[in-house]
């Protein structure tokens, strides 16, 4: 099941990242003349969006968070079955799960500080300039290059259509509704997903980043080489707010996916939370911020 919740996740990454990207702007050359204000006014905030995106992409391999994901048997259930929490630190190469508590103390100091050392191994290899390193950066690069061929693809697979603006906090948001294009053609597997899904994105006005997206299974999904399915009716979301100046990060999404791998039919009902997120930089100031920690907690333990 863990492979099957693995597909699940890549699954609605590619949703998440792609459905307003490079859509937003033919909905608005849609929506309105290419000559009006509001077509202009709309090309800036597609633009923006895009860099914004971009920025986001990049803060995710730099900050640390903590994660608390908790697992339900349905959708509608008030109360989780599993809840699993996690600091969660990029490393260049890959990224860190550290098992704490729910407020990120840890509650086991040797195991943590084990896995801690065990992180500060892999950051140590991650900075150094080596071509074992060099072909790892690489298949980093790859799968953002793989990502971004994707974003292009939704270029043409989505119509955005304007609802109405709405108050969050004290902020404004542009809310549009997502429908697939029916003249779009995929050319990948992977992009044929667009034609089976709709949804509503909501876009922080003053700033132009992302603030909410909600989408929607409308048939069947076949995933990993057709050896599993998700199906009709399944659906996600995510939130994103200004974590920092500038900066803004996704604070919750929520899966929930029914579906079969082989002859055998699962149910993944999860939400996650995202909070205390804290710049550790790449791998470099990582190693010195880790090694840091790790001297602190050795110094406290002598003093005891």
């Amino acid at each position: 099941m863990n492979s099957t919740r693995l597909s699940m996740r890549r699954t609605s990454t590619v949703f998440l990242a792609c459905f307003l990207f490079l859509s937003l702007d033919a909905a608005i050359a849609q929506d309105s003349p290419p000559s009006s204000p509001a077509a202009k006014s709309g090309k800036s905030v597609f633009h923006r969006v895009i860099t914004n995106q971009k920025k986001t992409d990049d803060a995710l391999n730099l900050y640390e968070r903590l994660e608390r994901v908790e697992n339900r048997k349905t959708g509608s259930d008030t109360k989780p079955f599993e809840i699993k929490t996690s600091r969660v630190i990029p490393g260049g190469t890959g990224v860190a799960h550290i098992a704490v508590g729910p407020e990120g103390e840890p509650t086991d100091a040797t195991a943590y500080r084990a896995e801690l050392q065990k992180f500060e191994k892999s950051l140590t290899w991650a900075a150094q300039t080596g071509r074992p390193q060099q072909e790892a950066y690489d298949k980093v690069a790859k799968k953002r290059k793989d990502r971004d061929a994707l974003i292009e693809a939704a270029g043409s697979a989505f119509i955005f259509t304007f609802i109405s603006k709405e108050p969050r906090d004290s902020r404004t948001l542009l809310k549009y509704h997502m429908e697939p294009d029916p003249s779009f053609k995929p050319t990948t597997r992977t992009s044929a997903v667009y034609t089976k899904v709709r949804g509503t994105v909501w876009i922080d006005e003053e700033t132009g980043q992302l603030a909410k997206i909600e989408g929607e299974v409308t048939d069947d999904i076949s995933v990993g080489l057709f050896l599993a399915k998700v199906y009709k009716g399944s659906h996600f979301m995510q939130e994103c707010y200004e974590t920092a100046p500038g900066v803004w990060m996704p604070t919750y999404s929520q899966y929930d996916f029914d579906g079969r791998k082989f002859f055998v039919s699962f149910s993944i009902h999860e939400r996650t939370f995202y909070s205390k997120y804290r710049y550790i930089g790449k791998p470099p100031e990582a190693l010195l911020a880790i090694r840091a920690e790790l001297n602190k907690s050795s110094s406290t333990a002598a003093d005891r």
